[in-house]
C-alpha cells in the first residue's frame, strides 16, 4: 500500500489532495516537520529531513511536486492525469511553473504578513512579494480566459498543483479580484470534495 508521510498543514496537503482525488488507497503516515522528520528512521526516508515524502513498493520520493506527477502518472488515469502527451507536458510545465514564479513572491508575502512573528515581520519584503506576483498572476488569469481550468479536458494534476500552492495567499488574505478568472478558479478548485477530505487529515 502507498504510505504518505506529512501533516495536512504542510506542503503534504497537495500529496493528500492527489490521493483523495484519485481515489487509490494509501496509509497516512502523520509526521511532523519540526520533530519527527529530523529523527534516524525518517532520515532513511528523507534525507533532507522535510515533509512529504511517498514510499510505494520499492519507490521511495520526496518533493511533494514530483510526488504528485508520479501519482498522477501511475494511479491517476480518468481522474487526474491528462489523457495526451502535449497536456501531460502542460501539466509538468505548470507544476514547475507555479514553483518557479509564484511561490518565491508568495513566500515572501506570506512570511511577512502571517507567518512571521509580528515584530519580525518587514513590511518592504512583503510589499516586494506583492508588487512581484503581479507579472505571473496576469500570465495565470490570461492562461484561464475563456476556459474553466488550466487544461481544456478538465480538472487535473495541473490545476490541483497550481492551486495547492496558491493557498497560502489565500491564508495571508490575499486581494484576487484584480484577477477574477484565477479568483473564480481557485475557488472551484478549493471546493472540490477532495480538497475538504486532504484538509481533514
Amino acid at each position: 500500500m502507498i504510505r504518505l508521510y506529512g501533516i495536512s498543514q504542510s506542503r503534504a496537503l497537495r500529496c493528500l489532495w492527489a490521493l483523495e482525488e484519485i481515489g487509490v488507497p494509501y496509509e497516512h503516515v502523520k509526521t511532523n516537520f519540526t520533530t519527527d522528520a529530523k529523527q534516524p528512521e525518517y532520515l532513511k526516508i528523507n534525507p533532507n529531513g522535510r515533509i512529504p515524502a511517498l514510499v510505494d513498493g520499492e519507490l521511495t520520493l520526496f518533493e511533494s511536486m514530483a510526488i504528485n506527477l508520479y501519482l498522477s502518472r501511475r494511479y491517476g488515469a480518468g481522474t487526474l492525469q491528462p489523457k495526451s502527451q502535449d497536456d501531460d507536458a502542460r501539466a509538468v510545465q505548470w507544476s514547475f511553473w507555479v514553483m518557479t514564479e509564484i511561490e518565491p513572491p508568495l513566500m515572501q508575502i506570506f512570511v511577512h504578513t502571517v507567518m512571521a512573528p509580528p515584530d519580525q515581520r518587514k513590511p518592504e519584503i512583503a510589499k516586494a512579494g506583492h508588487e512581484a506576483i503581479v507579472k505571473p498572476l496576469k500570465v495565470l488569469d490570461g492562461a484561464l480566459a475563456g476556459r474553466e481550468f488550466l487544461l481544456r479536458a478538465g480538472f487535473s494534476i495541473a490545476d490541483l498543483n497550481v492551486a495547492s500552492v496558491l493557498g497560502l495567499l489565500a491564508v495571508a488574505r490575499f486581494d484576487f479580484s484584480p484577477y477574477p478568472n484565477v479568483m473564480r478558479w481557485f475557488d472551484a478548485s478549493l471546493a472540490r470534495p477532495a480538497f475538504a477530505r486532504a484538509r481533514s487529515k
